[in-house]
């Protein structure tokens, strides 16, 4: 069958492929060809500028061709799984893919200037050196380009209404049932802070790669050339790959880490996965209370034009785009869990299953943004019913119980806390019943009028400041 998104196995790449499609440039095949490819001209370059490997310098004008190789199309990626599979141009089939990768490199450069210098191509590197950078090149491309952008429109909308509705005081739940109220803003500010704390490390974090061949021991290096410092070289050359043009340098580090077996041991791909997997987490929560308000009516929905929420109840506008994201984060973090837990795991010096598993990382993004435009649609949809909020607060004069208490205890009443549990646990109380009980106090004739002022709607504390922090 044809693949497209109609035929596609995997929603990632079927239903929902227009808002996963930014994260092919990074973890489609196409883009695990283009990362290594850039591994290897990368490492050309470097080789060439290093004093004591023997490589003669390239020009200017060799080193743009280097740079401009790994532009390749789909073509030019079909040509590299057909030497892998295959074989093509004269080269036997490899079934292996980085060794398809140097063989596609040799091809593209043996009748340009560069043709002298074709046995430096993935000089003493083993596949998993190539790949490590790959990985990463791609994962930090990903964070930097696509999510932590969607992240910040979801961070922003919940801002937005943390600060529109920052003294909209609303009733509180615990364990479900009334408690001392709120705000609408504080509460979403609850989830701003959050967010904020799980990104920050996310942005300032940094990816280990290995480049020391089959062991980790630079091995073959030393034994060719012994008067080079490689574990230098290696650092610089990671270096190299953090910069950017014009001087920049990504926020996403790439860095190297020395001492390793066959492997990069993938630790700071469990700090990322996990870091990610917590941000989902948040945005899960909120989706769920979200789900909540609407259904309380205490947030209205503006329906779409052309949209239906039900097939067979006309009425119905439903918090699709609510239930959307926490199911994708659901299923993201299922995969983050899995790739937290198998990665740093590799039997003696490695073996292959770490290999497969990488080609998920991809699916295990997509669905975290697809929950993150979620979201961020399903935001701007919706309105604060300041009405039923109020309504709801007034409905529960119950709340004051805790107030009331403590001013009590303040004035020296003696076991003030039960008496209002005497009054008001498991029972249907009024304004009017706690004006009652405050009026048969034996307290000062301020204290009651202090407490006779009191309203579930201006019993909210702290939390109109809290909800601007």
């Amino acid at each position: 069958m044809h693949l497209e998104p109609l035929t596609a196995i995997s929603s990632v790449d079927g239903r929902y492929r227009a808002t996963a499609e930014a994260l092919a440039e990074y973890f489609s095949e196409y883009a695990l060809i283009r990362m290594r490819l850039i591994a290897e001209c990368q490492y050309l370059i470097a080789l060439s500028d290093t004093k004591g490997i023997g490589m003669r310098p390239l020009t200017p004008a060799e080193k743009t061709m280097l740079r401009a190789l790994p532009d390749i199309t789909v073509e030019d990626a079909q040509i590299v799984k057909q030497i892998e599979r295959d074989g093509y141009g004269g080269i036997p089939a490899t079934n292996h893919d980085v060794k398809a990768i140097e063989y596609f490199i040799k091809l593209r450069l043996k009748d340009s200037s560069l043709a002298d210098v074709l046995e430096w191509v993935h000089f003493a590197l083993t596949s998993e050196d190539v790949n490590s950078v790959a990985h990463a090149l791609a994962l930090r491309g990903a964070l930097e380009a696509v999510m932590l952008p969607a992240l910040k429109r979801v961070h922003d909308e919940i801002v937005g209404l943390a600060r529109a509705h920052a003294d909209t005081a609303m009733l509180a739940r615990t364990h479900g049932q009334s408690a001392t109220p709120t705000t609408f803003g504080k509460e979403m500010n609850v989830f701003a802070k959050r967010l904020e704390k799980q990104i920050t490390p996310l942005r300032n974090s940094s990816v280990l790669v290995k480049w020391g061949g089959p062991s980790g021991n630079y091995n073959a290096q030393m034994v060719a050339l012994p008067q080079v410092d490689w574990l230098a070289f290696a650092h610089s050359f990671a270096e190299r790959l953090n910069a950017q043009g014009a001087g920049n340098t990504h926020f996403v580090r790439l860095e190297l880490n020395e001492v390793t077996t066959q492997i990069e041991p993938h630790d700071t791909y469990a700090e990322m996965f996990d870091n990610l997997r917590r941000i989902n987490t948040v945005l899960l929560d909120l989706s769920q209370d979200m789900w909540r308000y609407i259904s309380d009516g205490w947030v209205t929905q503006k329906p779409k034009d052309g949209e239906i929420g039900s097939s067979a109840m006309p009425h119905k506008v439903n918090p699709i785009d609510f239930e959307n994201a926490e199911g994708n984060f659901g299923i993201a973090n299922a995969l983050f869990e899995h790739l937290s837990r198998k990665l740093p795991v590799s039997r003696l010096q490695r073996d292959l299953s770490d290999s497969t598993v990488a080609r998920t990382f991809g699916t295990a993004f997509a669905h975290s943004l697809i929950g993150y435009h979620a979201l961020a649609r399903g935001f701007s949809k919706i309105g604060v019913n300041e009405q039923a909020l109020g309504d709801a607060l007034m409905a529960h004069p119950e709340v004051l119980a805790e107030a009331i208490q403590t001013v009590l205890r303040v004035a020296d009443v003696e076991m003030p806390y039960e008496k209002l549990k005497a009054l008001t646990r498991g029972k249907q109380v009024t304004l009017e019943d706690l004006a009652a009980f405050i009026d048969g106090l034996d307290i000062s004739p301020d204290t009651k009028a202090q407490l006779r002022a009191l309203r579930p709607g201006n019993y909210t504390g702290l939390a109109g400041l809290l909800a601007r922090k």
